[in-house]
């Protein structure tokens, strides 16, 4: 029977699935009228409605009371009407039940086939909604395939695709594998949801670092800029605006704790965390870390630092291929040039000049070969420690006078002020 094959058809159709009753019966009201239409020769406007107290769904149509019936497909007379409960007057209208023996299995095939294809553009929008919602997010997936140079990715309702152009060379995955990416599209096509991966995309490891990094994520501290080199190398630059917070050591932890997780989501890529200056000649030096350098200056107008280091430095600022010096461009904004301390004093006494005055500038700035943080340099400031004579006067009690200081703090800046001075004798070293 008709109502019974479609009922089971309506709940096998819709278990499990995020469809409402009240769409489904929609649908099955359409696809009734139109087999009215075809089967019962006429256009009736068939009413579809769930029997709350059995659970099944009920067809009817409406026919208009007449004394005397002239069209039976739309009229039924007043004594017929009575014989079915009628209770109104002439000009009503009564609800005939669906006639099943005329419509058939077919019918109810037919009205199943509508009512899936209903559930299926449903469930497609459903689920366009639901990733769109998912753009510019990370994703844990599974490695379903590789197909055409293109991995795709189990997403649990569905799933995405990373082309070949968002995947990072080096790595390697295996069916099977999990993995994590940044969704950066999500878009229709006539095979229903596409969802666009990627591996190499910059938000892809901002959002890793929001995700590993507490105070990334909580926003106390910023990430102004990242160079990539997927696969090789990997140098971002962030901030804080907060001075007792060191951003850098936030991002790597105590022994590269917690830097570890990133690293490892990539794959062992080298990450070098820096720390953002606004002053272009500062975040330039930090750029190019741990390189030694001995004079850095800045053409406004072109946006080119031109930076000098020694000659056995030359190769470390550079990089393989010139990967330190192009990703510290690209970190920084600015078109970098590297140029040894021999090759640059020959371009004249100008610039052997500024050599000498840069090399004067640092030996006279203890804080710049101590090497320290900004919230360390801060407490030593506060506690009367500006010039090179100041720490030529220090000891390991004045230093644990400073609030947050550990003897293995004062220790080391005692060791380091004992090489840039040369007075190792005059430091007196006392115990608490």
């Amino acid at each position: 029977m008709l109502i019974r094959d479609v009922s089971q058809a309506l709940e096998q159709i819709g278990r499990g699935r995020v469809v409402k009753m009240e769409v489904l019966i929609e649908t099955l009201q359409k696809a009734l009228t139109s087999a009215s239409k075809k089967l019962l020769g006429s256009q009736h406007e068939i009413n579809v409605f769930k029997d709350e107290n059995t659970g099944t769904i009920k067809a009817s149509y409406p026919k208009n009371v007449v004394s005397i019936v002239k069209d039976p497909d739309y009229e039924v007379s007043m004594k017929e009407a009575k014989e079915m409960g009628f209770e109104g007057e002439i000009g009503g209208t009564v609800d005939i039940p669906v006639p099943i023996e005329k419509f058939g299995r077919i019918a109810a095939q037919i009205a199943k086939q509508v009512i899936s294809k209903k559930v299926r553009d449903i469930e497609r929008d459903a689920l366009f909604s639901e990733f769109k919602e998912k753009l510019d997010t990370l994703l844990n997936g599974i490695v379903l395939r590789k197909e055409n140079k293109n991995i795709y990715v189990d997403l649990g309702d569905t799933e995405g695709v990373i082309p070949m152009k968002e995947q990072v060379f080096r790595e390697s995955w295996q069916i099977g594998d999990k993995i994590k990416v940044y969704v950066t599209e999500v878009k229709k096509t006539s095979k229903g949801t596409q969802v666009v991966l990627s591996r190499i995309h910059s938000s892809f490891i901002k959002k890793l670092f929001e995700t590993e990094i507490p105070e990334i994520g909580e926003g106390k501290v910023q990430i102004k800029s990242l160079a990539r080199d997927p696969g090789y190398r990997l140098k971002i630059a962030v901030y804080s605006e907060d001075r007792n917070i060191d951003s850098v050591g936030a991002c790597v932890g105590v022994k590269g704790g917690r830097i570890q997780p990133v690293v490892k989501e990539l794959k062992g890529e080298k990450v070098d965390v820096i720390e953002w200056s606004a002053d272009i000649k500062s975040f330039a030096k930090n750029a190019l870390k741990p390189t030694r350098i001995t004079s850095v200056a800045a053409d406004e107008k072109r946006q080119v630092v031109t930076v000098v280091v020694p000659d056995d430095q030359l190769a470390i600022a550079i990089g393989k291929n010139g990967q330190s010096t192009k990703l510290a461009s690209k970190l920084i904004g600015w078109k970098i040039d590297i140029i040894g301390e021999t090759d640059f004093a020959k371009e004249g006494e100008k610039n052997v000049n500024i050599i000498a005055e840069s090399a004067k500038e640092v030996k006279e700035d203890p804080f710049a070969l101590l090497g320290l943080n900004k919230k360390t340099i801060s407490k030593l400031k506060e506690n009367g420690f500006n010039t090179k004579e100041d720490f030529k006067n220090a000891t390991l009690d004045s230093l644990l006078k400073i609030n947050g200081f550990t003897a293995k703090t004062a220790e080391k800046i005692l060791e380091q002020v004992k090489v840039f001075t040369g007075q190792e004798n005059e430091i007196k070293n006392e115990q608490i």
